[in-house]
């Protein structure tokens, strides 16, 4: 499959746009303000199109890269105080009539302990699990995207999936083998 032409927003955003978000997301977690870094990003991308060089790699790494650092700059400007605001979360809000409470508070639960196991994984474990689960992408490109070799992503994978079967199975939030 060929990759759509920088220059037509439409079809970038039809087949990038929820891989950016995501990110986005991820890394801010907030939909309002990951909605408008991936806004910023694709008008970026549009607006320099002719500087995307796919000798260096592909335009899907180049979205990604491009919505990570929008997101950690979004961070990063924002005032201290800003920093400390405290949303509701989603999970919140009135489910509506015939809601599940007991459902509701096994998924936060659950959710809770997935949080706690991969804040428990190494920092480089962590990262290739965060890239290729919530990222979207291949072992192979975040093997490029690090300037790792694949075999360290394909070990990183191996040992932080291991930890984190072990973590949660302790929890019971996994049936053990």
């Amino acid at each position: 499959m060929t990759e759509p032409d920088p220059t037509d927003l439409g079809s970038l955003y039809d087949r990038y746009g929820a891989l950016a978000y995501s990110i986005a997301f991820r890394i801010l977690g907030d939909a309002g303000r990951s909605e408008d870094v991936v806004q910023d990003c694709f008008l970026k991308l549009w607006r320099n199109a002719g500087r995307f060089d796919e000798e260096r790699g592909s335009l899907r790494t180049w979205i990604a890269t491009s919505v990570r650092n929008r997101a950690i700059d979004y961070l990063r400007g924002r005032g201290a105080h800003e920093r400390q605001e405290r949303e509701i979360p989603p999970t919140v809000e009135f489910s509506g009539p015939g809601a599940d409470p007991w459902r509701e508070v096994s998924e936060e639960l659950e959710r809770e302990a997935i949080q706690a196991a991969l804040a428990a994984l190494p920092a480089e474990q962590r990262q290739v699990v965060e890239l290729a689960y919530f990222g979207g992408f291949t072992q192979s490109e975040i093997a490029e995207m690090n300037g790792i070799p694949l075999s360290t992503v394909k070990g990183r994978m191996r040992l932080a999936l291991e930890k984190l079967h072990s973590f949660l199975s302790a929890r019971g939030v996994v049936a053990l083998d």
